[in-house]
């Protein structure tokens, strides 16, 4: 198999101590709400199996809850604890070792992203380090200290779960404005106590979840974290408005152990800061010495967003740009997300150059989900 002269860089083999893949490319983790009561089936372990048969390097699951009342925000989002759960799980990731590829669970809470009226059957309230939503309106009261152990604990038994079920690495949910995330943002996170304050004092649950998680997997287990400046419907939003800002954010959770930072960004391409074109992957690699995925928008001509708008989708497009910062060594990975939602062969036609197959994204093809 001679692999295409432009896509070589994604090709090459990529080794950081705890975690070996065979290529750069990493599938980002999307929802889907295909597991019924939270449990993966068949059907989910044979859509991961078909992006690792086509050489997909890494796989990041959809986003999966820890064990906690009101992790979920949405029916059919998989559980990552109880029996059945897990066990649907390790099917999971025996089809996609059998296929050549290795993953990671991403493990979630959605705080105050919860809607209770999408749970008729549950009373319980959404969550949030001070009960605020992504408007800044009171939905709960705030956490005490005492829950927020008990939800670091939760954290912390979902990936040794994830060890102990033989996944390749772990990857923390800490963006896009869910629980982890909450206490990130100045807005949502009015706490007093340790868990608040200035920006370094609100990364302090996120500090205990890593070190839990740490603990509970031991050194050599991989972790990811994925983290973003922008929130759902803030999309201008800004936890460091500069590197030096970024660089304080990101050095307590660098030292608590996390081994791979997941940058996820609207579009790849984008500088993060005026003076300089390097993207918040490129930054967060620069200022933390630790090896970083880029995401966004990868492989499309249009942004993520534009799904959303009535009669739009988007086009697939070349990655002559992202394969440019790549071989300069502006960041490590490169997670794809709506390219290989659509085509599970995205990855194998970019290895041999048959870009001319490559499928558009649009709204009728998440009917299919292959």
């Amino acid at each position: 198999m001679t692999i295409s002269k432009t896509a070589e860089a994604l090709f090459k083999p990529f080794e950081d101590g705890r975690l070996k893949l065979k290529n750069r490319i990493v599938m980002a983790p999307m929802t889907r709400c295909f597991s019924p009561k939270g449990v993966p089936g068949p059907d989910v372990a044979g859509y991961y199996r078909r992006r690792a048969k086509n050489d997909v390097g890494l796989i990041i699951t959809e986003g999966t809850v820890i064990n906690h009342p009101a992790a979920a925000a949405d029916h059919g989002v998989p559980h990552f604890y109880g029996e059945e759960a897990l066990e649907g799980w390790s099917h999971v990731v025996r089809e996609v070792h059998e296929a050549g590829g290795k993953i990671a669970p991403q493990i979630w809470h959605t705080g105050t992203a919860r809607d209770k009226e999408k749970f008729p059957d549950s009373n319980v309230d959404p969550i949030g380090p001070s009960g605020l939503s992504l408007t800044g309106q009171p939905v709960s009261e705030p956490l005490t200290v005492e829950e927020i152990r008990g939800l670091v604990q939760a954290y912390a038994q979902a990936a040794a779960d994830a060890k102990r079920i033989g996944f390749d690495a772990v990857e923390i949910h800490g963006a896009h404005g869910y629980l982890i995330d909450q206490f990130f943002w100045e807005v949502t996170n009015k706490r007093t106590d340790k868990y608040g304050g200035d920006l370094v004092g609100r990364t302090t649950f996120a500090v205990e979840v890593i070190e839990a998680v740490r603990a509970a997997v031991g050194p050599a287990f991989p972790i990811i974290f994925r983290f973003s400046q922008w929130k759902p419907m803030h999309y201008d939003a800004k936890l460091a408005a500069n590197p030096e800002d970024l660089g304080r954010f990101l050095a307590p959770l660098s030292v608590a152990g996390v081994d791979i930072f997941h940058a996820s960004t609207r579009r790849f391409w984008e500088p993060e800061f005026e003076g300089s074109d390097l993207n918040l992957a490129g930054w967060t690699r620069k200022l933390t010495g630790k090896p970083s995925i880029t995401v966004g928008s990868v492989g499309l001509d249009s942004v993520f967003t534009s799904l959303f708008e009535e009669g739009k989708g988007g086009q697939a497009a070349g990655i002559e740009n992202l394969i440019e910062r790549l071989e300069r060594g502006e960041f490590d990975l490169v997670a794809v997300g709506r390219a290989l939602l659509t085509d599970p062969a995205w990855a194998a036609k970019i290895r041999d150059n048959r870009t001319d197959e490559l499928l558009s994204f649009t709204r009728e093809a998440l009917a299919t989900l292959s």
